[in-house]
């Protein structure tokens, strides 16, 4: 296993900038915040960790690339930055989620919540669902796995069609999985950064995925015929559990977060690191380093201390229920720990 340790000064100058005017925008951080984000890069620290490679196959070793820091995030003529016309992340499912329609709807309301939190400031809206015969899109039996997929960028173009005109961006999220063309194997997601769109399957975060007991593995060759969608009626989804929740809330937020302009953290352990495969997926936090956060809190203007008491209370509210359906946050506690100690540190000293 490699650790990626950067040098103090290294990550001060990716947080703070060089240029004067940067430097001076961070100063109107408050106290507590400038100390959460400024310690937070030392070494030792108990609330950001370094990066760890365990193989080439993860996503730094395969993918060398420059590492964004947070002037370079900020100059960038094609990044994406909320406004008063603009302002709403829309959500668009595709296909049927999980078991049963009370179960779906309220996943999906979860993830949008979720986003809500996250993305403090902006709002986020469900567009009405749509069946995977609506897109029009093209699909086929993927030859190594045989499951169904969907033509991710057919369904870009169904987007385009669906993105409201007060639209920060619109995200399609589909339990059915992807590919880009017909050379590839598969796609978790693809994007339109510029005409803020993307679309995101979570098929692969089942455990049970790559499994030759899979459910969702077509247990008989069929002859497909595009445009005869009958196929898609109750195919399987997998079941709702917090696993594939935090999986889902890691992956959502990941890609809106390039849709903002983020590029892939190298930086810290972070929601933004790339990864290649679900092993290195869930080795990633949930949230966003100190450089990444101020990228996003410079887009949508949030006090820190506010948005992590909405992730709190995303996390606390419904999760002691006795409904039938209540919120399986299990796997979030660890977050939850981890926010209430970031708000300890920005509630003990003053502005």
């Amino acid at each position: 296993m490699q650790v990626i340790q950067h040098p103090v000064e290294r990550l001060h100058t990716a947080l703070l900038s060089i240029r004067k005017d940067l430097i001076k925008t961070f100063q109107k951080f408050s106290r507590a915040e400038k100390i959460l984000l400024e310690n937070g890069l030392l070494p030792g620290n108990s609330l950001f960790s370094p990066i760890t490679i365990h193989s080439d196959s993860d996503w730094i070793p395969a993918h060398p690339e420059d590492p964004q820091d947070f002037q370079s995030f900020y100059i960038n003529p094609y990044r994406r930055s909320p406004n008063r016309g603009h302002n709403t992340i829309y959500i668009q499912t595709i296909g049927s989620f999980g078991e049963g329609a009370v179960v779906a709807e309220q996943y999906v309301e979860w993830l949008k919540d979720y986003c809500q939190a996250f993305f403090y400031g902006l709002v986020v809206k469900l567009l009405p669902p749509v069946t995977v015969a609506s897109t029009a899109c093209s699909f086929r039996v993927n030859n190594n796995t045989h499951n169904l997929q969907l033509h991710a960028g057919e369904l870009l173009n169904f987007l385009k069609q669906r993105k409201p005109s007060d639209a920060f961006c619109i995200v399609g999220i589909t339990m059915i999985d992807l590919y880009p063309k017909e050379s590839w194997n598969f796609v978790f997601g693809q994007a339109s950064l510029t005409k803020g769109m993307g679309v995101f399957s979570f098929a692969r975060y089942d455990d049970h995925f790559y499994e030759r007991s899979y459910t969702g593995r077509l247990k008989k060759k069929i002859e497909l015929k595009q445009g005869d969608y009958s196929v898609f009626e109750n195919y399987y989804t997998p079941p709702i559990t917090s696993i594939l929740l935090l999986r889902s809330c890691k992956t959502l937020t990941h890609e809106i977060g390039h849709i903002f302009g983020m590029e892939h953290c190298q930086w810290l352990n972070c929601v933004m690191q790339g990864s290649n495969h679900l092993q290195e997926s869930d080795r990633r936090t949930l949230v966003l380093c100190p450089i990444c956060l101020r990228k996003l809190q410079s887009a949508i203007g949030f006090k820190i201390a506010d948005r992590y008491k909405a992730l709190v209370h995303w996390i606390e509210d419904g999760a002691d229920s006795n409904g039938q359906h209540s919120k399986p946050t299990q796997a979030f506690q660890e977050y939850k720990d981890w926010f209430y100690k970031c708000l300890r540190i920005l509630e003990s000293e003053t502005s």
